[in-house]
């Protein structure tokens, strides 16, 4: 069985009450995603209480995760990512990160292992974040790496957040297409 597969098994267990799998869960995820909490607060105390919240997520809400809409990883990530911008938030505190999603950004981009998993290549992520049109490039590493909602997009494009959703799927394919090449 595969990583994703056992992360599915295990979030589908912790929905039941399965506490045993809730734990093996932690152990196998918790390094990426605290690696994601820290990389947007910048502050390991923070990081940690974010991490906390994550967990107390996952266990109260474990039932909602439909796995026919995506992986159980990216689910678990993305609840890292909103926990870890409310956080700054709640601090009056603003993202931290590359003002203007440009190009400069890149440079950077920190290398995908310290990040998490570390399954993509760096040198390989930043050639196909090259290959993305401008505003594709730039919806991406503001929302995935900067941290800004689409709310934040929204305004910042001057753009209906239904069509910023639809920018970023369309860019996040691109970007998954080039990664598997």
């Amino acid at each position: 069985m595969n990583a994703e597969a056992e992360i599915d098994d295990l979030l589908r267990a912790t929905a039941t009450g399965d506490r045993a799998a809730f734990r093996l869960l932690y152990d196998r995820t918790s390094p990426k995603l605290f690696g994601i909490a820290l990389k947007i607060c910048r502050d390991r105390p923070t990081a940690e209480d974010v991490l906390q919240e994550v967990f107390t997520d996952v266990w109260r809400k474990a039932r909602n995760f439909d796995p026919r809409r995506g992986e159980a990883g990216a689910w678990l990530a993305v609840i890292a990512r909103n926990r870890s911008v409310d956080a700054l938030r709640r601090q009056g505190r603003g993202i931290i990160g590359a003002t203007t999603g440009s190009d400069a950004d890149l440079t950077t981009v920190p290398a995908p292992s310290l990040l998490g998993d570390g399954r993509v290549d760096y040198l390989t992520l930043i050639d196909c974040l090259n290959r993305l049109d401008e505003r594709q490039r730039s919806l991406i590493l503001r929302a995935y790496y900067r941290g800004d909602t689409r709310e934040e997009l929204a305004g910042a494009f001057d753009t209906p957040v239904n069509t910023i959703k639809t920018w970023l799927r369309r860019g996040l394919t691109a970007l998954k297409t080039c990664l598997d090449e």
